[in-house]
């Protein structure tokens, strides 16, 4: 029998690996370590990605609509090779870079993605296809698949126009933008849809499509935002704006549904639940004013030429939006007991590095100098993480 449960701690330990890399950068700024940062960097995003947030998806995906199926067989031979080639990549980027056996890892991982996104649609129940849930996770699977794209075409665009090409840098945005802002918002969008589906609530048809399409053509539209930087025609601006637009109206509409509904949250989730859920929605609410705002071309230009902007901006999509939201899942579900002080100890990790990040963004933006100890400082709150990681893993509740 799949054990859902190791499975989910697995990809907590792979998030507090990430998070270590993380600290070995930020380390690497006050004292002399001998890394290449550039492979340290690749090594840490795709432990991130893939290991914390895609595992941690899939063990939930797996739970709530395979279970039972009959398919322990298979998943445990997709499951034991989605590890073979984390653990390859693990072990060859922060030592080569991309080079041949990281390359090698990284697309065994693209075929274990394709695989499980295959086995999702082929064998999730036909009463469960027929749910908004599904929907929304089908597309979420979908742009897990069209993401993939960007790493297929950086192999040509290295050998023909080199890193140094706008192209390059389109097919990592490609990459990231169909990862974030498909895959993994549109996978805990399926997932809430689900706990509501459970529990009895459902959206009126009419209004999941307005929501469902908007959110979709949204997602789609604000990928030109990523190419803003190669300052192309003002279609393009208007065309990426009204794509932050369609998401924003698509959220705002949830967000009045919310009000709507008769039967109170307390009925669903915890109080513990409920401000998880809270925060999660302020964050995506953000997330999506920012987003809109780089539509904008003097926002454009801000946000690529001020790089602390955009890892503030990643890491607030990753940290914060989904993070939060895997761990409310995590522990609705009761795979992961998820305690107050671990949340809180979090919380003061995420929102002071967000904080020292977007300073260090605006000090470059206005042309001010940073405090003394700028670097001392944000080591000392991403310490915070792995720390509160550490202790989840280490000392987890009993009860």
């Amino acid at each position: 029998m799949i054990s859902t449960k190791r499975h989910a701690k697995l990809a907590l330990a792979y998030f507090l690996v990430a998070a270590i890399l993380g600290l070995v950068l930020r380390t690497s700024y006050t004292t002399e370590i001998p890394i290449t940062y550039r492979y340290v960097v690749h090594s840490h995003s795709h432990i991130a990605l893939l290991g914390w947030v895609y595992m941690a998806l899939t063990t939930l995906l797996y739970k709530l609509f395979l279970e039972g199926q009959g398919l322990e067989k298979k998943y445990r031979n997709l499951f034991l090779f989605t590890q073979f080639a984390l653990v390859g990549m693990l072990f060859t980027f922060p030592f080569t870079g991309y080079a041949l056996f990281s390359i090698i890892f990284s697309t065994l991982f693209l075929f274990a993605s394709y695989w499980f996104s295959w086995l999702f649609i082929k064998y999730t129940p036909l009463a469960l296809k027929q749910t908004n849930s599904f929907s929304c996770i089908k597309a979420a699977l979908i742009y897990l698949v069209i993401s993939s794209i960007g790493p297929w075409a950086l192999g040509g665009i290295m050998t023909t126009l080199g890193p140094t090409s706008n192209w390059y840098r389109i097919a990592i945005y490609f990459y990231l933008h169909f990862q974030y802002n498909g895959w993994m918002i549109m996978a805990l969008l399926g997932i809430l849809f689900f706990v509501l589906e459970r529990n009895n609530i459902a959206l009126p048809k009419s209004t999941f499509k307005s929501v469902y399409w908007s959110i979709n053509l949204g997602i789609i539209l604000t990928f030109f935002l990523s190419v803003l930087f190669t300052e192309p025609s003002s279609s393009l601006y208007l065309i990426s704006g009204l794509g932050g637009l369609l998401q924003l109206w698509a959220l705002a509409v949830l967000f009045k549904i919310n009000k709507e509904l008769k039967r109170p949250w307390g009925t669903i989730f915890s109080g513990f639940e409920i401000g998880l859920l809270k925060w999660a929605a302020f964050l995506i609410a953000v997330k999506m004013i920012l987003q809109l705002l780089t539509a904008l071309p003097y926002f454009a230009n801000l946000a690529t030429t001020v790089l602390d902007f955009t890892i503030g901006y990643l890491h607030w999509t990753f940290l914060g939006v989904v993070s939060i939201s895997l761990f409310l899942f995590l522990h609705y579900y009761k795979l992961i007991r998820i305690p107050k002080n671990f949340i809180r100890l979090y919380l003061v990790g995420f929102v002071t590095t967000e904080g020292i990040i977007f300073y260090k963004g605006i000090a470059s933006w206005l042309r001010f100098s940073l405090f003394d100890g700028y670097f001392l400082a944000l080591v000392m709150a991403s310490a915070t993480i792995p720390i509160a990681l550490i202790y989840l893993l280490v000392f987890p509740p009993k009860n």
